[in-house]
């Protein structure tokens, strides 16, 4: 029997064949690992592709935000782009952890995404902030999270999503390549050298440097690296060492030693003071530009 060939060409199918017709790969960026992990870049995922496989698994997408002190400031514009650009059409559920509840802003969230306010104490130390971060990422994977999410995303709180992050992004466990270092090699990059300290990357070692704004994955397998950086910020502070950009630091060893399954570009991660490169097309999640004497509680103001 022969097929409809006009109910054929009107079909989905035939316009997911028609984009893999018309897809250009990248030729400008390296878009696989040593290790045959793919990198994501604007033209290495189709979005129609993308989503007519993951979108009908009715997949639940945890979120945790700090936004912990003077930071709470950037929690609109987070959550307001996000609902805008990120994982649209998914069911998100957003943790917020803070130490200001009542300044947690009423934002319209569209239909099967919603927020819970996780109280933490604040501090006089943004660093303590910082590290105390993956042992509260791990407590609520293991009390909450864990039985109401397929995937976590964590997220910085000092961000806003200008374009689409969708679910080419979702993998076992996912890095985003740190922007001021993507076009360095890893001689240049900011391991922890101290060989007293549990983040210690020897030289010669490392494969990329990996922003600690941006952590995904499986909620296991973020659970399992969750608790390994906390056990090894506990291990450094009981040896009166911290390491030299705290949990981004051991985020970086462990995943030189438990590698990616997927990559996310710059793009992911960028920069507002950064213009666009060549390699970066398009910015999709960028750190916005602040005053970080004003907003962190130890920082020096300049005079």
């Amino acid at each position: 029997i022969s097929p409809d060939t006009t109910s054929l060409q009107n079909s989905p199918t035939a316009a997911i064949l028609k984009a893999v017709r018309y897809f250009t790969m990248r030729t400008n960026v390296v878009t696989v690992t040593p290790w045959l992990a793919p990198i994501v870049w604007e033209g290495t995922f189709n979005p129609l592709i993308v989503d007519s496989i993951y979108k009908p698994m009715h997949l639940s997408i945890a979120t945790t935000v700090f936004a912990v002190g003077k930071y709470v400031r950037f929690l609109r514009d987070f959550l307001e782009t996000a609902e805008k650009h990120f994982m649209v059409d998914f069911k998100v559920h957003y943790y917020i952890f803070t130490d200001r509840r009542e300044d947690v802003p009423a934002v319209v969230l569209a239909p099967g995404r919603n927020v819970t306010i996780i109280p933490v104490p604040g501090s006089n130390r943004w660093q303590e902030i910082s590290s105390r971060r993956m042992e509260m990422i791990q407590t609520t994977i293991e009390n909450q999270i864990g039985k109401e999410a397929d995937y976590i995303f964590c997220l910085d709180v000092d961000t806003k999503f200008h374009g689409r992050w969708g679910a080419e992004t979702l993998s076992r466990l996912v890095a985003t390549i740190h922007p001021g270092y993507y076009e360095q090699t890893h001689e240049h990059y900011p391991y922890e050298r101290r060989l007293a300290s549990r983040a210690y990357i020897p030289a010669g070692e490392g494969d990329y440097y990996y922003g600690g704004a941006t952590i995904a994955g499986y909620v296991g397998d973020v659970h399992k690296l969750a608790k390994y950086c906390r056990e090894q910020l506990e291990a450094d502070a009981a040896n009166s060492i911290e390491a030299t950009w705290q949990e981004e630091s051991h985020l970086n060893r462990y995943l030189l030693y438990n590698k990616p399954t997927k990559i996310l570009s710059p793009e992911y991660l960028w920069q507002d003071f950064k213009a666009k490169t060549n390699e970066v097309q398009i910015i999709r999640f960028s750190q916005v530009n602040k005053n970080y004497a004003e907003v962190r509680p130890n920082v020096k103001k300049r005079k």
